[in-house]
């Protein structure tokens, strides 16, 4: 008897969502053996003929990883989309648009800018940006488009699950398996991690006192960290009150704060809105001025709360005329 198919497929992200396929170690082996990979363009020779060809509905599950940025990545999320029975949204970048989703507060033309010219690596001195279509000795050469903004993969199409998290972890994506395999996914649209924040499950809350003020903000270089101690109570920021569970504390095993890569709980409609309130919530203080000044101690306010998460927000970017 065949196998289910599936695919597997990587938009505009780092790569590192392909690596943790790679860490289910042998369990890639039992996925080969229970499923038939016809695509997985990262690791196989497989060709976007071979998707075509399918039937539609003929894959069991797509596993999708990164945001769409391109008009390629656009036209394989959709044909993977008309393919699959369920398409999962795999890692940040999938989920929420990712670190790569920072882009929209830039418009097109400044980031084609910064990378071709204005970079002090760059050497282009007749600042040539790539062109969709370009002429060339009797030749056309065309290249995919080059989107206004980054999205999520859910913002182009229907999307059943997801798995989040930079990257999201190989015990996620092997419970996500599984389930599939027995039937027993939840309902449509569920956030297959933990339904609890971060901070409920962390191995330092009980060092962190019950009514908690800060006074100032640290960087994690201006201050030596206690391994054992609540990064909040430490003046250094730490997003896990706001940000979903599951990821094994991999940050904060290593003394690093929560960024937020998991994102938010199901009721949740802005992720950075959210931890700009829970940290509010925190300030030793009421003066407006000392209210003022702890808040500038935060450099990046944006690149910080949005850090994963801007193209899925309410502000979606900067607005470009």
């Amino acid at each position: 008897m065949s196998k289910p198919k599936i695919a597997l497929y990587w938009c505009s992200s780092c790569g590192g969502c392909e690596e943790v396929v790679v860490d289910l170690a042998e369990n890639i082996l039992k996925l080969a053996e229970t499923f038939d990979i016809v695509f997985w363009p990262a690791v196989l020779d497989f060709k976007r003929a071979d998707v075509e060809a399918l039937g539609d509905g003929e894959l069991a599950f797509a596993l999708i990883n990164g945001a769409v940025r391109m008009s390629e990545q656009e036209y394989m999320v959709k044909l993977l989309r008309r393919k699959s029975k369920l398409v999962i949204s795999h890692g940040s970048c999938a989920c929420f648009g990712g670190i790569v989703g920072l882009a929209n507060f830039s418009s097109k033309q400044e980031v084609l800018n910064t990378v071709y010219k204005d970079l002090p690596t760059v050497n282009n001195p007749c600042g040539i940006i790539p062109q969709e279509k370009t002429e060339e000795f009797g030749r056309t050469i065309e290249l995919p488009a080059f989107y206004n903004t980054v999205k999520s993969v859910n913002q182009v199409v229907e999307v059943d699950y997801y798995l989040p998290g930079c990257p999201t972890t190989p015990e996620l994506i092997t419970d996500a398996i599984a389930a599939i395999v027995e039937g027993k996914l939840s309902g449509k649209g569920a956030v297959l991690a933990d339904s609890r924040v971060l901070c409920d499950t962390c191995s330092r809350r009980d060092s962190k006192p019950e009514r908690l003020t800060i006074a100032e903000f640290k960087r994690v270089y201006e201050t030596e960290l206690d391994p054992e101690r609540c990064f909040l109570e430490q003046g250094v920021i730490c997003l896990g009150p706001a940000t979903r569970g599951g990821c094994k504390e991999r940050c904060l095993k290593g003394n690093m704060p929560c960024r937020g890569c998991f994102g938010p709980l199901d009721n949740v409609s802005d992720f950075g809105a959210k931890c700009v309130s829970m940290l509010a919530s925190l300030l030793g203080a009421k003066d407006p001025q000392d209210i003022k000044k702890i808040m500038d101690s935060i450099p990046d306010k944006a690149g910080l709360f949005y850090k994963y998460s801007l193209a899925v927000s309410l502000l979606r970017g900067k607005v470009n005329e």
